[in-house]
């Protein structure tokens, strides 16, 4: 099992535990504000209810989005991190 596979892992143990499902959860990512990435994140999310809010640094090199979504599983959860795990230059907090 790799790092990442470990991590999801160790994630949804923890979001079962401590989270009821149906729930909100909040996704926050960081990306850099040249390039296409905050509108790759919004659509993922697209379409699924999502509120998404985002702020420029105070540099203005980067964006942060906050992403909140009504989920029914810790599976779910997941999907959507590795769904976004696959933009380019992406960092999830």
């Amino acid at each position: 099992m790799n790092d990442k596979e470990l991590f999801y892992t160790k994630l949804k143990g923890q979001l079962e535990d401590t989270t009821k499902f149906p729930s909100d959860y909040m996704y926050k990512f960081i990306v850099p504000a040249i390039g296409d990435q905050q509108k790759e994140v919004q659509r993922v999310f697209d379409n699924k209810g999502a509120v998404i809010k985002t702020k420029k640094s105070k540099t203005g090199k980067y964006i942060s989005i906050s992403v909140v979504l009504k989920l029914d599983s810790a599976q779910e959860v997941i999907d959507y991190y590795k769904k976004v795990e696959k933009i380019e230059g992406i960092i999830s907090l």
